[in-house]
């Protein structure tokens, strides 16, 4: 796990010197610090800035949890799960899952965001502030979290010569003319001058009442009013900084049109504003004036265009790119041709943020901006038609990635689901708020089968599958997925009786309605459950069944090659090593012919063992690591962490139990954050005893704790890379003879059924692939 997930600051902080001094102190004396104040003030800015500065004191790491693009409050304890890279198989509730983890670390949780659901939220802060002794919460919302022992930090907006430098600072990143700064000086343009007079959208004459598309239309280009009376360019630079109040986003708004406006101009327009709206805002608390004045100036300023852009993508609850803003939001009054250069138009007044990142360039909108955005879009009474349309997208999205699950690109198509988390979460939020669309939320559950067991979310999928099945729907096959679904996450959790109430009402209705194809995944997956509850002949028979099926129907995709290296598992643990070899080597061939990596891993793994078995050590040593790379590269702790265990078993044979020990110890953490060790079967558990067994005959007890309690110390990602380079140099192993006894006489290869999944990897090809 990484020690940190915050991001890298885009650009330079500015101010804030003796705040987050006052901070970090307050960090050191209080184990809930809560930055609270307006919107756009900087509180998320500060907190991030300050975890930054501190994180060398939290030897669990520092980590981040941004809660504002959630509506469901049952998904905040999952976002804190996955905050934590943590991965669970078990039905464990996902506090307790953090709880666990967190119980004997010293960690700093970064909260950000958490205001919207603030009633929900603060009873777990306050659980896990009380069963994990070590944890630290720092908080940045706008409300208090009202939790005992909270410490809560008021943030002001900025002093006047913080004020001014980050004006001027944001201002010539813009591209605009060096503004005079604090003491004088003009900062150095950040790019082109633009020419003097400029023209810009003259201001509205107040906020419209929206009924419909005309009323965005408001500005026309025109010329500007001569400038202000001469006060001086630095006076006029202060004064705008006192007008916003020293609100960050409010200067930044600002220091976005600098380019195209003098700050003499912004001044009179902001005057204009504010006398428009003094009677009508009296209401609102005077910062929280000055926010939504400067914000709805800054809307004003836009095009009609830019503001029907602006308002449509509202319905973005994270980051975005240009393919699904071009589908959600293009239409007739915004051609989609249109939407790159009106986003580069948002871009450059501050409205959105870039984003570069593993799954390519994205754009966010502040939580902030966002909001002012949904209000206009709900005055144009067009929300719902724009969150069917971004549903629409997503669950696109997550049938593309579905069907290229079994294809070349699942490394990348774990990357996108990992990226479009947040959307296909308000898809399934949408599907089950609308009382006709419990089939979609049925279907896209069951679609989303990749990202529940292909991308470790196992217990986040678990909730959206018993939502979605427990509405009524007369779309038969879009139930049966989901039920066969629900019943592999239940295996894959440990929860037989879901697991078998799911998968027989799967195959009872699947016969009913004449759909050989989900009887066929509802046998496999019975199989699955008998696999990992030790009862290798009839996971034989169930898996074996199932195969002829798919054979005979024409399915072929990551899931039926699965159940080839789940059925060679059987057959292993049953003694039969030429039939588990076979099937292994064309289950490889198959992957390595499609370019399928995440099967050919557990195919890998069953070679691995049979190597071994062999007596061929050094085989077994490649094939395994080949699987232990694969298996991190898709971040699978099944399938890792049941390598490593291998690999130990590997290394006390070639002759090194010192090493062996330090894997082993390796491997117990990794188990913790999967879920029950070796799925609680006691074939599973055979490599692991032998290998104990072995190495502490060799070590003697202390020594081979001492080395097991060394291994327990490694983080997962030390522990990969010592896996990956143990046994470069081994010892004079034993021989193929000294190896005996020979542990999968009753049980077979320490391998993972197929049915586990990698906790970041989708990819698919085939209708219902399942790999």
């Amino acid at each position: 796990m990484r020690r940190s997930n915050l991001p890298a600051e885009l650009n330079r902080f500015v101010g804030r010197t003796t705040e987050q001094a006052a901070l970090t102190a307050l960090l050191g004396t209080s184990r809930l610090v809560t930055v609270v104040g307006v919107g756009g003030v900087g509180k998320t800015r500060l907190a991030l800035r300050t975890a930054t500065e501190v994180q060398k004191r939290y030897g669990g790491g520092v980590r981040l949890a941004g809660l504002a693009p959630l509506r469901d409050p049952g998904l905040i304890a999952y976002a804190l799960v996955e905050a934590f890279d943590l991965t669970d198989h078990t039905p464990r509730p996902p506090r307790e899952v953090l709880v666990e983890h967190l119980a004997e670390r010293r960690t700093l949780l970064v909260l950000d965001g958490f205001e919207h659901l603030v009633e929900d939220c603060a009873p777990l802060v306050r659980e896990l502030l009380e069963r994990a002794p070590g944890l630290t919460v720092l908080a940045a919302g706008r409300r208090p979290l009202r939790v005992p022992g909270e410490t809560v930090f008021p943030l002001a907006p900025l002093g006047e010569a913080d004020a001014v430098e980050l004006l001027a600072e944001r201002a010539a990143e813009a591209g605009a003319p060096g503004l005079p700064t604090a003491g004088g000086a003009a900062a150095p343009p950040g790019g082109r001058v633009p020419t003097a007079g400029a023209s810009a959208s003259a201001a509205l004459p107040g906020p419209p009442v929206l009924t419909g598309i005309p009323a965005l239309s408001g500005a026309t280009p025109g010329r500007e009013a001569p400038a202000l009376p001469p006060a001086g360019e630095a006076e006029a630079v202060r004064e705008l900084c006192r007008r916003l109040d020293g609100i960050p986003l409010a200067l930044e708004l600002a220091a976005g049109r600098l380019p195209l406006l003098s700050v003499e101009q912004l001044l009179r327009r902001l005057d204009d504003r504010f006398r428009l709206l003094a009677d009508g805002a009296r209401g609102a608390l005077p910062r929280h004036r000055t926010l939504r004045t400067a914000i709805g100036w800054s809307h004003e300023l836009c095009t009609p265009e830019e503001r029907l852009l602006w308002a449509r993508l509202s319905v973005f609850p994270g980051a975005f790119d240009l393919d699904a803003v071009e589908y959600v939001c293009g239409g007739p009054e915004l051609p989609p041709e249109r939407i790159l250069d009106l986003l580069g138009g948002l871009l450059a007044q501050s409205l959105l943020v870039r984003e570069d990142g593993p799954a390519g360039t994205a754009y966010r909108m502040l939580d902030t901006v966002a909001a002012y955005g949904a209000e206009w879009l709900a005055a144009l009474d067009d929300t719902e038609r724009m969150r069917r349309r971004h549903r629409d997208w997503y669950m696109g999205l997550a049938t593309w990635c579905e069907l290229e699950w079994f294809s070349p690109r699942q490394p990348e198509v774990a990357v996108l689901t990992e990226a479009a988390l947040p959307h296909l979460r308000a898809a399934l939020d949408l599907c089950l708020e609308l009382p006709d669309d419990a089939h979609l939320a049925q279907h896209l559950a069951g679609t989303l089968w990749f990202a529940w067991v292909g991308c470790g979310r196992l217990s986040e999928g678990r909730h959206w599958l018993d939502r979605a099945l427990a509405l009524a729907s007369d779309h038969e096959e879009a139930r049966l997925k989901a039920l066969w679904v629900l019943g592999y996450v239940a295996v894959l959790q440990g929860d037989g009786t879901a697991a078998v109430a799911a998968l027989h009402e799967c195959g009872e209705r699947a016969g009913a309605a004449r759909n050989p194809l989900a009887q066929a995944y509802a046998t496999h997956r019975m199989g699955c459950l008998a696999l990992l509850t030790d009862d290798m002949p009839r996971a034989e028979e169930l898996i074996g069944r199932a195969l002829d099926a798919y054979r005979e129907l024409g399915e072929l995709n990551s899931n039926v090659l699965m159940a080839q290296v789940e059925l060679a598992m059987a057959r292993a643990f049953l003694g039969d090593r030429e039939g588990a070899g076979a099937l292994s080597r064309e289950v490889r061939e198959i992957c390595e012919e499609r370019g399928e990596l995440w099967t050919k891993a557990y195919a890998l793994y069953v070679l691995g063992y049979l190597a071994w078995d062999a007596g061929a050590y050094g085989e077994a040593r490649e094939l395994l690591t080949a699987c232990v790379s694969i298996n991190d590269g898709f971040r699978d702790l099944v399938g890792l962490v049941l390598a490593v265990e291998l690999l130990a078993l590997v290394t006390v044979s070639e002759g090194d139990p010192l090493e062996a020990a330090v894997l082993q110890g390796a491997a117990v953490p990794v188990w913790d954050t999967v879920g029950v060790r070796r799925f609680g079967s006691e074939a599973f558990d055979v490599p692991r005893a032998l290998c104990a067994r072995r190495a502490e005959e060799a070590l003697g007890t202390e020594a081979y704790g001492a080395a097991f309690r060394a291994g327990r110390g490694l983080s997962a990602a030390e522990a990969v890379e010592r896996a990956l380079l143990a046994g470069r140099n081994p010892a004079v192993g034993r021989s193929a003879e000294e190896s005996a006894p020979r542990p999968f006489r009753a049980a077979g290869p320490a391998g993972v059924p197929g049915t586990r999944k990698p906790a970041d990897s989708p990819t698919g090809k085939g209708g219902e692939v399942a790999g």
